[in-house]
């Protein structure tokens, strides 16, 4: 698999969040089974292969440039503990080096004519809209047999997860490294997960993550006295929502081709008559939106002064699943920005408004949501960085 924007890579995770015994004893069949006792091994393996960060500060064979990561953790802890309200609660003490470029590998995947994400059921989580697998041959195989069926599928590589409180979540050398703004991110982020969470709602959930993640970085940057990393952290915040803003006018575009209709909760569900037009024609028109969207990216990386973050997401042969990955991210983060607005930049408050949603129905917190956030322009949701 190519390597990807370094900030889609960053934000991809898979939410574990199981109790690994019972699981066994609640699912049967043998695809699932074999699902299950990968997660259960790879989880495995991550626990048996922890270190305490304590102690390899204190070995002298632990390199400099680790320690100096460890360091800034620690910071980063801190001032979510502190300055952010989140529950860092014995998170990210510990160290564990996987060896790889990703940690988990997700399968995301559509039909061909509709951005019906297909969603799997999970115990104590509900519906998510995502595979996850330890191995990338693992996910490989698994998309393999949805495209057989005639699925879009889409493969995204994952630096970090959460396993939402049933253990305590190490740090990965998957992440360590990022730039300094970036890891704050990412750390708030995910432990924003430990601080609301609506089972059953993955754009929910990420889009309250990513608005925590960001917003927190933001605050952790102002006491910072390097203002080009602050600087360069907002132009990458920019440059991420007007990406956002193509990929969601092309998905606008596909969703009015293939019919698609809006359930009761809110979410896209394929049309329940054929189109009137040929699946040859709908192939045909729809990779006309995605090259178009293509041409559009060209002339805003031109603004951008030629910068490539997002080529390797262009570089793939784009389809359903890949444009979803993206909306589960990012199409409730206005309206999340519109409540934490709403309460005068007060995080508890915000915390506070935002589980009370997590309660109500699915319907009724996306409509809200999504009310909140379209009262930006076009215009203004593309050049939007607080």
């Amino acid at each position: 698999m190519e390597k990807k924007s370094k900030r889609l890579s960053r934000k991809r995770k898979w939410l574990l969040g199981i109790c690994l015994g019972l699981i066994v004893g609640a699912v049967s069949g043998c695809k699932t089974l074999g699902f299950y006792s990968q997660a259960i091994k790879g989880q495995y393996q991550l626990v048996t292969n922890e270190r305490p960060i304590d102690k390899l500060q204190s070995d002298p064979k632990t390199p400099a440039t680790l320690k100096a990561r460890f360091d800034l953790l620690n910071e980063l802890r801190s001032f979510a503990d502190k300055q952010l309200k989140l529950p860092v609660d014995g998170h990210y003490h510990k160290y564990v080096d996987v060896h790889r470029q990703f940690v988990v590998w997700n399968v995301e995947a559509a039909p061909e004519f509709s951005l019906q994400p297909k969603s799997w059921w999970y115990p104590l989580l509900g519906s998510l809209e995502y595979r996850g697998y330890f191995s990338q041959r693992g996910a490989t195989n698994y998309a393999a047999s949805l495209r057989k069926s005639g699925c879009d599928v889409y493969i995204g590589g994952v630096t970090a997860y959460s396993t939402l409180g049933w253990f305590k979540d190490p740090v990965l050398n998957t992440f360590l490294f990022e730039p300094d703004a970036d890891l704050a991110e990412t750390i708030f982020h995910e432990l924003g997960h430990q601080r609301v969470f609506a089972r059953g709602d993955t754009d929910f959930n990420e889009a309250f993550a990513t608005t925590v993640g960001e917003e927190g970085a933001r605050r952790w940057l102002k006491g910072q006295t390097n203002s080009t990393m602050s600087n360069d952290y907002l132009a990458e915040l920019q440059r991420t929502r007007q990406f956002v803003a193509l990929v969601k006018e092309a998905r606008q575009r596909l969703i009015a081709l293939y019919g698609d209709e809006k359930t009761e909760e809110g979410k896209i569900r394929a049309a329940r008559k054929k189109p009137a037009i040929s699946p040859d024609e709908l192939r045909r028109r729809k990779q006309q939106v995605i090259e178009d969207m293509r041409k559009e990216y060209a002339t805003v990386k031109s603004k951008w002064g030629g910068n490539p973050e997002y080529d390797g997401w262009f570089a793939r042969s784009i389809n359903n699943a890949q444009l979803n990955s993206v909306a589960a991210y990012y199409d409730l983060v206005p309206g999340f920005e519109h409540l934490l607005a709403a309460q005068g930049g007060n995080l508890e408050a915000f915390y506070d408004a935002a589980e009370r949603l997590s309660k109500e129905p699915k319907k009724e917190r996306h409509e809200l949501l999504m009310s909140m956030g379209q009262s930006d322009s076009k215009e203004q949701q593309l050049a939007k960085v607080k």
